[in-house]
């Protein structure tokens, strides 16, 4: 599968400070520091209904990551999956008497047309479940064999037993774990489980399914094995990151992470665990069942800019859940507009602090709160400063570059 097109980043002088990321699974600021290639692995979108910011929050986040690692030099390997086959797109499609197939298509191409438009660079393998469902049949089969994975009538379950270190990914206790689990589509009462917590590996066939015919018998992937390998198959054992937004903490990183250490008989799956909160529109979560949701293309389609929606999304610690209030987007926009007009007059030694204030912010844990505000102050002083059009000119594009490399904010 295609992604966008990516979006060329600016080098920018001199070296930037270590980068620390919390991590959930030790619940610790780390450094990371790849060797090599930085290899990255964040879950995409089920494919039936358009970007919404909540979406737009996390790839932005971890696009900034990306951008950070680039900065220092570092070659990065991203994957993204689609899970372009489940019960929401399903469920959708019979909702609208539309073919789950055209449904899925439309919906990927304006996830494309709305990340392009954000700037956030495409992952180097974009793959989707539907065309990874052999490989994903070969690694059900080996669960099967070793014992780790057992059927319930047409269907397959992975048995948790086999994971010695189940739970560490999101420190939760069982009944938690009960919780969530029931809440974002497992089915812990199941009748013929061995555990509630158990996840399902093979959905068999549904009447009026698609269904693959291979040797587990007809049916479909379930969510949790998708990931794990198409993950393991082009990153290996220990990747750098997995990340997603934290409602994929449990059960859906805990279980991705279970089966691929079952898999390769080791650990950790992932170096680090990095999650982006969630974004909330009248103190709920900003998603697709409670009909909340603010799309990336209908801003667009109304004349946003694109980098207002950006910086507004950026106006938030990553890590941290935030409400989508009115003001936002215009504040975002009344920033976009002093910056847009500060860098047309700043002096080489504002932009050449401004380069240094953003790297020192970014590398702890991605702060972009942080990063803004000095932004701000290097805007205030431009503009203070009356620095004349040609003094600035001979250095405007410092200022501009560092904003577009680090930021992802084309002035």
């Amino acid at each position: 599968m295609e992604a966008w097109s990516p979006t060329p980043v600016p080098r920018i002088p001199g070296a930037p400070g270590e980068l620390r990321l919390f991590d959930t699974a030790t619940q610790t600021l780390r450094t990371s520091a790849p060797e090599g290639v930085a290899t990255m692995y964040v879950c995409g979108i089920t494919p039936y209904d358009a970007t919404h910011l909540g979406h737009a929050a996390t790839y932005i986040a971890f696009d900034i990551l990306q951008r950070v690692w680039r900065d220092s030099g570092i070659a990065v390997r991203y994957v993204q999956n689609v899970t372009d086959v489940d019960d929401p797109l399903l469920e959708r499609a019979s909702h609208t008497g539309e073919n789950w197939m055209a449904l899925a298509q439309r919906e990927i191409a304006l996830f494309r047309e709305d990340m392009s438009a954000l700037r956030v660079l495409p992952p180097d393998e974009y793959v989707g479940a539907v065309e990874s469902v052999l490989e994903i049949t070969e690694a059900i089969e080996q669960l099967l064999t070793v014992g780790a994975a057992y059927r319930v009538e047409e269907d397959i379950y992975f048995d948790i037993s086999y994971a010695k270190d189940f739970g560490y990914e999101s420190n939760y206790d069982r009944p938690t774990m009960l919780k969530l689990f029931a809440e974002r589509g497992g089915d812990p009462d199941h009748a013929g489980k061995r555990d509630p917590l158990d996840s399902l590996l093979w959905r068999g066939v549904r009447p009026g399914e698609p269904f693959w015919d291979t040797p587990l018998g007809p049916g479909r992937p379930g969510w949790h094995i998708e990931c794990s390998v198409i993950a393991l198959n082009r990153l290996g054992m220990g990747f750098d990151v997995q990340g997603g937004g934290s409602d994929l903490i449990f059960p859906h990183h805990e279980n991705s992470a279970a089966h691929g250490e079952v898999l390769k008989g080791g650990h950790p799956f992932a170096k680090q665990y990095v999650h982006a909160g969630l974004v909330g529109l009248d103190g709920e979560k900003m998603s697709k069942s409670r009909g909340n949701l603010v799309f990336v293309s209908k801003l667009r389609n109304a004349g946003v800019d694109p980098m207002a929606i950006r910086l507004a999304l950026l106006d938030g610690h990553y890590r941290s859940d935030r409400e989508w209030t009115g003001g936002r987007l215009p504040a975002a926009e009344a920033r976009l507009e002093r910056w847009r007009t500060a860098a047309e007059v700043s002096a080489p030694e504002q932009d050449a602090a401004l380069v240094a204030e953003l790297r020192k912010h970014l590398a702890s844990d991605l702060d972009t709160v942080n990063a803004l505000a000095a932004a701000d102050r290097w805007a205030d002083a431009a503009l203070a400063s009356n620095a004349d059009t040609a003094s600035g000119s001979t250095n405007e594009n410092l200022a501009k570059s560092a904003i577009d490399a680090l930021l992802g904010i084309a002035l």
